[in-house]
């Protein structure tokens, strides 16, 4: 499996940006996509999450009512939507995939990793 990421880059406050991931390769009918991010000296935390052909997802209580996450299936693709930008929100985003949602919240481990984009809110 392979997650590449793009869309990163530098906002002023209340911006907005996309970041994008789009799997390859063979994942476990059930899995859970989506995001996390790590700023610098701090740990890595789950963002946002959905399981694709599920309406299910999860959204960090930091962010909620600022991003959206959504898939695109057709494409093999998730899409991080970020507005109302913060400079707390400064970091970088890797995608990640996982069996459960509990991953988001450190429950069960992350099954596989993208590169990362860096996200700048200034």
């Amino acid at each position: 499996v392979q997650l590449v990421e793009s869309g990163g880059g530098s906002v002023q406050a209340g911006g907005s940006l996309r970041v994008s991931c789009v799997i390859s390769g063979s994942a476990s009918e059930n899995y859970c996509i989506g995001w996390f991010r790590q700023a610098p000296g701090k740990e890595r935390v789950g963002v946002a999450a959905i399981r694709p052909g599920v309406d299910n997802t999860y959204i960090a209580a930091s962010v909620k009512g600022r991003f959206t996450i959504t898939q695109d299936n057709a494409n093999n693709t998730v899409y991080l939507q970020m507005n109302s930008l913060k400079p707390e929100d400064t970091a970088m985003y890797y995608c990640a995939v996982a069996r459960f949602f509990s991953a988001w919240v450190g429950g069960s481990r992350v099954d596989y990793w993208g590169q990362g984009t860096q996200v700048t809110v200034s």
